[in-house]
C-alpha cells in the first residue's frame, strides 16, 4: 500500500469511520480493511490481509459469469465507479449479506509503477434498504392485485370475470403476456381458455400451440402449479425441461414464466401463466402476493359462479310468474313490458296474465306484491294460478275474493303479505268491446279515448290478504274503436328522479296524451322510456315494473 495510505494519521482515520474500508493493490490483493469488517462480515481485518478481495464475495463472483463484477471490484474499472451498488458479500459464518459499495481508483504517484495503483472499497449494511425495499415492493404487489380484485367485481358472470383476469394481471404486475387454463370436464386435465398480450404486442407461437395443448397434473408449467397449487417460477424458457414449449417462446421471444393456480379450497379453478420478453428473477414477495391473489380470486369467482347460477333459478322462477306470451284477442291487439327493480332482490312480486275464458271473454289481471324474493314469489304464484283457477264462471270481483281467500290461507306468522290487483274481464259487443273492471288496492287503469282524453277507470279497493270480509265493486268500461287501455304497477308512478321527485299519475297521463299512435306496443314502449328517463342519474332504488296495454284499433 502507498505511503499516503499507511501514514499513521490516515489510519486511525479509517478506523474510526463506521462504514468498512478496504483497500486493494493493482493485483486485487487485501492491503487494508479497516476494524468495521467485524461488525458488517464477521471478519478479523488481520485475516483478510493479503488475501484475493474475491475471498470477500460469493463464490459465482469469482469467475465466469461474475468476472466483469470480479473486475469491477479488484481493478475499479468500469460505469460504476464513483457510485453506490448492490452486491452480495460472503459474511466469515458462511451466509450472504447484502451491501452497498462505492468504489474509488487510487492513481500512483507519478513515476510511481503501474502496480503502485489502489482500489479503495466503502462497504456498507444494504439489509434496511434491501427490507424497506422489498416492503415497498410488497405493497406494489397488493395495490396491484386489489386492483385487479375491483375489475372482476364489475364482472356480471366468472367468465367474464376470466376474461378480465389476463388483461388486468399483466397491466397490473408488468408482465408481457398470459394464458389462462381451466380444468376440463373430470378435471383431469387442463385445457386452454385464453391468451393475452399487453397492447401492440402479441405471442402467435404461443397462442398457436395453446390451442391443441393440453397439461396433465404435474406437466409443464400449468400442471406443476395444478400439482403443488402453489406458484411455480421459470426463469429460462429456452432451457429449463420443466417448460414444455421453448420453440414457442423462442419464436415469441418470451423468456422468463410464472404460473400460480386459482383455487376454492383445495379444488383448482384455473392455472394463469405470465410471461415475459425479459429474462427476470422472481422474488419470493411476488409469489407470496400471486398465491395469495390466486385463493382470493378463486373464491370470488366461486361466489360469482354461485351468485350466478342463482340468477338464472331467479330468471327461470320470474319467467314462471309471467306469460310467455300474450295471447291474440280478437279485435284487440295486447302489448306488455316487465322490468325487474333494482334492488338485491332477484325475483320481483308484480305480474300479469291474460287468459281466454270458456264463453269467450277474456281475463286481464295486473298485480303487485308487497316485497321482493322468494317469499314475495310465492305469494305472486298463489295469487296468478288462484285468478286463474277461480276465471271461469265467474266475474273480477268474485275472482279477486278467491285470491283474497286463498292469500289469507297462505298467511303464516311471518310478515304480512298483501297483494294490490287490478281485474278486468273483456267481452266483445256488438259495438266493440267493453269490460268490467275491479280493483283492490291497486293503481286504477288508465283509459286513453281516441281524441287523447287521459281518464281514470274503476273505482280504489283494499289490498288483497288482509281482510276476509273485504267486497269488490265492478265498475263497466266501455272501449270503442282507438281505445287503449292501460294497466301498470307502481313501479311506474313511484319512478323517482335524483331529487326524489315520483314520475306520478300526472307524468303517466302526460305520455298517454302525447302519443301519436295508440299501437299497443308503442304504448308500452313509450311509458318504458319515460319511467326510464325518470331515473336516468337517480340516487333512488328502482322498483319492479309492469305495462299492459289493450288496444282497440280504428
Amino acid at each position: 500500500m502507498v505511503d499516503s495510505l499507511t501514514d499513521v494519521s490516515s489510519c486511525t482515520l479509517l478506523s474510526a469511520l463506521p462504514d468498512t474500508v478496504v483497500v486493494a493493490d493493482a493485483r486485487g490483493r487485501v492491503t487494508y480493511v479497516n476494524p468495521a469488517v467485524r461488525t458488517l462480515l464477521g471478519y478479523d481485518p488481520a485475516t483478510l490481509l493479503g488475501k484475493p478481495l474475491t475471498s470477500i464475495m460469493p463464490a459465482r463472483f469469482r469467475g465466469g459469469h461474475g468476472g466483469h463484477v470480479t473486475r469491477f471490484l479488484t481493478t475499479g474499472e468500469g460505469e460504476l465507479v464513483g457510485q453506490t451498488t448492490q452486491l452480495p458479500a460472503l459474511h466469515a459464518d458462511g451466509r450472504e449479506v447484502t451491501i452497498d459499495v462505492t468504489l474509488a481508483r487510487v492513481e500512483p504517484y507519478p513515476g510511481a509503477s503501474p502496480e503502485a495503483s489502489s482500489v479503495v472499497s466503502v462497504l456498507r449494511d444494504a439489509s434496511t434498504t434491501v427490507l424497506l425495499e422489498r416492503q415497498l415492493q410488497v405493497s406494489r404487489y397488493l395495490a396491484a392485485t386489489l386492483r385487479v380484485t375491483a375489475a372482476l367485481t364489475e364482472a356480471p358472470d366468472a367468465d367474464v370475470a376470466f376474461e378480465r383476469l389476463l388483461p388486468t394481471l399483466c397491466t397490473e404486475l408488468d408482465w408481457d403476456a398470459a394464458t389462462l387454463w381451466q380444468p376440463q370436464d373430470g378435471s383431469t386435465r387442463l385445457v386452454h381458455a385464453g391468451t393475452w398480450t399487453t397492447p401492440g404486442a402479441s405471442v402467435p407461437a404461443l397462442a398457436a400451440d395453446a390451442v391443441a395443448r393440453t397439461f396433465s397434473r404435474g406437466a409443464g408449467l400449468p400442471g406443476l402449479a395444478w400439482q403443488q397449487g402453489a406458484p411455480v417460477v421459470v426463469e429460462d424458457l429456452w432451457t429449463d425441461p420443466r417448460f414444455l414449449r421453448p420453440d414457442a417462446a423462442r419464436a415469441d421471444v418470451l423468456r422468463t414464466g410464472v404460473a400460480f393456480p386459482v383455487m376454492r379450497g383445495d379444488t383448482l379453478l384455473a392455472v394463469c401463466e405470465l410471461f415475459s420478453h425479459e429474462q427476470r428473477a422472481v422474488p419470493p414477495e411476488l409469489l407470496d402476493v400471486l398465491a395469495h391473489a390466486g385463493r382470493q380470486i378463486g373464491q370470488f369467482l366461486d361466489r360469482l359462479r354461485a351468485e350466478s347460477h342463482v340468477r338464472a333459478l331467479a330468471d327461470t322462477l320470474q319467467r314462471s310468474l309471467l306469460p310467455s306470451h300474450l295471447p291474440t284477442v280478437p279485435g284487440v291487439r295486447l302489448a306488455a313490458r316487465y322490468r325487474p327493480g333494482g334492488g338485491s332482490a332477484l325475483v320481483g312480486g308484480d305480474t300479469y296474465d291474460v287468459m281466454p275464458l270458456p264463453d269467450g271473454r277474456w281475463m286481464v289481471l295486473i298485480a303487485d306484491v308487497c316485497g321482493t324474493g322468494a317469499e314475495a314469489a310465492t305469494i305472486t304464484a298463489v295469487a296468478r294460478h288462484t285468478a286463474r283457477a277461480a276465471a271461469a264462471a265467474s266475474g273480477p270481483s268474485e275472482i279477486l275474493g278467491a285470491v283474497n281467500a286463498a292469500l289469507l290461507h297462505e298467511q303464516g306468522a311471518g310478515p304480512l303479505r298483501f297483494v294490490t290487483a287490478c281485474c278486468l274481464v273483456l267481452q266483445r259487443t256488438a259495438h266493440g268491446h267493453c269490460a268490467r273492471v275491479s280493483v283492490a288496492g291497486h293503481p286504477l287503469p288508465l283509459l286513453r279515448s281516441a281524441d287523447g282524453t287521459v281518464t281514470e277507470i274503476g273505482r280504489p279497493g283494499r289490498p288483497l290478504g288482509i281482510d276476509a270480509d273485504v267486497r269488490f265493486a265492478e265498475v263497466p268500461v266501455a272501449l270503442p274503436a282507438g281505445a287503449t287501455l292501460v294497466l301498470y304497477t307502481d313501479g311506474v308512478t313511484e319512478a323517482r328522479d335524483d331529487a326524489g321527485a315520483q314520475f306520478g299519475e300526472d307524468g303517466l297521463s302526460r305520455v298517454l296524451a302525447d302519443l301519436a299512435t295508440t299501437d299497443a306496443e308503442h304504448v308500452v314502449s313509450a311509458v318504458a322510456a319515460a319511467v326510464e328517463e325518470q331515473l336516468r342519474g337517480s340516487r333512488h332504488e328502482a322498483d319492479d315494473l309492469a305495462v299492459l296495454a289493450l288496444a282497440v284499433p280504428h
